[in-house]
């Protein structure tokens, strides 16, 4: 059975350790612990897990992330991926830093990415990995705030999170995101 993992983020050096790329840290750490490596296809960068059995297909989109949606579209589709098997790593402005909570549909909350996948693909019926990133921010500067790069202090509680979001992950593909959401929306 595969799986289509997508973290969300934009390419380009300047945009390596910012707020809105967690779903690129989230894989990138990901690959690393496990040993495999990303890449250059159309429509994102690749690599390939095995895990209980199940192909999970980590996706980092090079659409940048207002334009998601065509490569979660053109995944799914090569890989012939139901909509049901997708799970969206996603940055959050309404969850405090390091909060993570669990999503088996919603709206797309303001976030372009979602927007992005939500129009190509007609539902916003798929699972999401929604990673707090705060919203101590000015009043006008939520996008100095989303593209900006973490502190030592906001990485540290980022990379503290990274082992818990592989949990998930892989929760997800053996059991389902409703048991995924039971089990770790409670102690995320």
């Amino acid at each position: 059975m595969k799986y289509l993992i997508v973290g969300l983020g934009n390419i380009g050096n300047e945009y390596d350790n910012t707020r809105h790329n967690i779903g690129f840290t989230i894989l990138d750490a990901l690959a690393k612990a496990s040993n495999i490596y990303f890449s250059d296809k159309r429509y994102g960068f690749i690599a390939e897990l095995k895990h209980a059995s199940r192909t999970l297909i980590l996706l980092k989109p090079n659409t940048f992330v207002n334009l998601s949606g065509r490569a979660v579209h053109y995944w799914m589709q090569k890989e012939k991926i139901p909509v049901e098997n997708v799970f969206i790593l996603v940055d959050d402005l309404a969850l405090p830093l390091g909060k993570i909570r669990l999503r088996s549909k919603g709206g797309d909350a303001g976030h372009n990415g979602l927007k992005s996948i939500q129009q190509i693909l007609c539902t916003s019926e798929y699972s999401r990995l929604r990673f707090g990133i705060g919203d101590d921010f000015p009043r006008g500067h939520q996008i100095e705030h989303v593209l900006g790069k973490w502190t030592r202090q906001e990485e540290e509680t980022v990379n503290s999170k990274l082992e818990r979001c592989f949990e998930i992950i892989k929760s997800f593909v053996t059991t389902g995101i409703e048991l995924t959401m039971t089990k770790f929306n409670k102690i995320s």
